[in-house]
């Protein structure tokens, strides 16, 4: 009925005994823990459509998601189901919890990590329109969360053709004119004559970040600010900041390499941020231009991530820091045609990948501008068009 309410009393949960470990890399079906990434396992405990909310979070910061067919979940992880959906859909309690999930942030319980009871979820009470409704609000908004997912996918279509490419010319050594080319013994293996092994120390060196007091940070854009780049960015938008833009800032570009120096997420590697970092990143530092994209894709191949990642975890400070580098080798040409062919090839491959996630980027602000908006019957749906892909691009 039009501006009846319904408490989650009205939803299936099921509180699940799946350990974290179950994940497994190449896994068949989706894993939903209470990581804002979504894992793989072998094994699945559901074949249905669902929510999938976060049960515990360290800052209470909940992650919702959404989907039909066969998964599994952590145990710490609420499986939610409607139990009419002749009242609500699934799909549209998806979108109705979402501008939920600050209030539940303010009601979760827990001192060092947070957690969502039963109880509280229970209390909760959203406005259930009728179902014709929930189906355009649905419709408006699956398709944005379709647009996304397209640009996702083509990312890593994108990603994929730039790590081939790297594994074919600089593991398998089958670069442009390599039948030509005889080989010999290194402490690597068979490499190339004319290629030589290197530790990437002679090739990077990095610039750490600085530390503005967070006093002087703020939770919105401004003039004369700049956005803070810190190491929680490596999976989310959520903790955006930004500080007085001043000379004392390090400052990055979408194509710079950035590495974790501490933290959960040590040694790994992200790109296409913008503003100053702070001291939990380092910026890469290639000693030669064309260098750059090379040491991207090597830095981001599986075997130096692995490596990366275990020696800054070993370190008596666990950190990474330059000494790494004086220990990790790779294969290099000794002229740079090799190189600068490679970086020809790649870098309008990365750009690309940028300007899609810009597009990513701007249809979910859309979205979120529209959700609350939506599902609280503030604006009427049959004025909302739906999205153009077209027309985000432009925009």
């Amino acid at each position: 009925v039009l501006g009846a309410t319904l408490t989650i009393e009205g939803v299936y949960y099921s509180w699940v005994t799946r350990n974290s470990n179950a994940a497994s890399a190449d896994g068949l079906y989706p894993f939903f823990t209470c990581s804002r990434e979504t894992f793989r396992t072998d094994t699945y405990s559901f074949d249905t459509e669902a929510v999938l909310l976060a049960g515990n979070n360290a800052i209470g910061v909940y992650p919702l998601k959404y989907f039909k067919g066969k998964f599994d979940a952590y145990q710490r992880t609420y499986v939610i189901t409607t139990l009419d959906p002749d009242t609500i859909t699934n799909r549209f309690l998806y979108y109705v919890l979402q501008p939920q999930l600050e209030r539940l942030q303010t009601l979760s319980t827990g001192a060092a990590t947070k957690f969502l009871t039963l109880t509280i979820l229970k209390s909760l009470e959203v406005s259930i329109p009728p179902l014709h409704e929930q189906q355009r609000v649905t419709s408006i908004l699956s398709a944005y969360d379709d647009l996304i997912e397209n640009n996702t996918r083509r990312i890593e279509i994108l990603e994929e053709m730039a790590r081939r490419l790297y594994e074919e010319w600089f593991v398998h050594f089958r670069f442009p004119g390599h039948e030509e080319v005889s080989f010999k013994e290194s402490e690597l293996g068979e490499i190339p004559e004319g290629w030589e092994v290197r530790y990437l120390d002679d090739l990077m060196g990095f610039q750490g970040g600085a530390q503005p007091p967070k006093s002087e940070w703020i939770e919105t854009e401004s003039d004369g600010y700049i956005r803070m780049i810190q190491i929680r960015d490596y999976a989310s938008d959520a903790y955006v900041a930004y500080v007085k833009d001043t000379s004392k800032l390090r400052k990055c570009e979408p194509l710079d390499i950035m590495i974790a120096r501490y933290g959960a997420s040590v040694g790994r590697i992200c790109w296409g941020l913008r503003g100053a970092y702070n001291v939990a990143l380092v910026k890469v530092q290639p000693k030669e231009p064309y260098l750059r994209e090379f040491l991207r894709s090597t830095l981001s191949e599986k075997t130096t991530q692995d490596l990366l990642i275990g020696m800054s975890g070993r370190t008596a400070q666990a950190g990474f820091n330059k000494s790494i580098l004086k220990s990790i080798s790779v294969a290099v040409p000794c002229d740079s045609v090799t190189l600068e062919n490679f970086e020809s090839f790649v870098l309008p491959i990365r750009t690309q990948i940028l300007a899609l996630r810009a597009k990513a980027t701007n249809l979910r602000a859309q979205r979120d501008l529209l959700l609350p908006k939506l599902v609280s019957g503030e604006i009427d749906v049959s004025e909302i068009p739906m999205p153009d892909d077209k027309e985000v691009e432009a925009a």
